[in-house]
């Protein structure tokens, strides 16, 4: 996939809990399954992650009627623990998520190149709206 002449798309949250809280709720399948889609009617049911550098991942996201479904994975370029998370997707996108500690909060920050099938703005939303719901997931508990 050609993303080198697109630009990178960055979404962002501040989440009420210390980097180790949401660092954990992050990086473990368990946690992962419960706050990874974008709207109600979609679910992770499933979750692999070997979460060190040269480690994979896949994450399974299904609508919950079943209509449609998609394995989201790739390979850990970089992880350095309560920091930084980089990874290069199946079709060769690169994402870069980073950890921040804010007193008694976490700024998590994720950049990542955008694919060609849907619109900047879509795209942003999503993996935004995917944020919010892990923020108020990760607040939650």
């Amino acid at each position: 996939m050609n993303t080198k002449n697109k630009t990178p798309i960055t979404v962002e949250a501040s989440i009420n809990a210390p980097i180790e809280k949401v660092w954990k709720c992050w990086t473990s399948p368990e946690n992962i399954m419960k706050w990874c889609n974008a709207s109600n009617d979609w679910h992770a049911p499933k979750a692999e992650n070997d979460l060190r550098t040269g480690g994979t991942f896949l994450t399974r996201m299904e609508a919950k009627d079943g209509s449609f479904g998609f394995d989201f994975e790739g390979k850990y370029t970089k992880v350095v623990t309560l920091q930084i998370i980089e990874y290069i997707l199946e079709d060769g996108r690169t994402v870069k998520i980073s950890f921040h500690r804010e007193g008694n909060e976490t700024r998590v920050i994720e950049t990542f190149d955008p694919e060609n099938m849907n619109s900047a703005e879509m795209q942003k939303a999503g993996w935004q709206a995917i944020l919010n719901n892990f923020k108020g997931y990760t607040e939650s508990l």
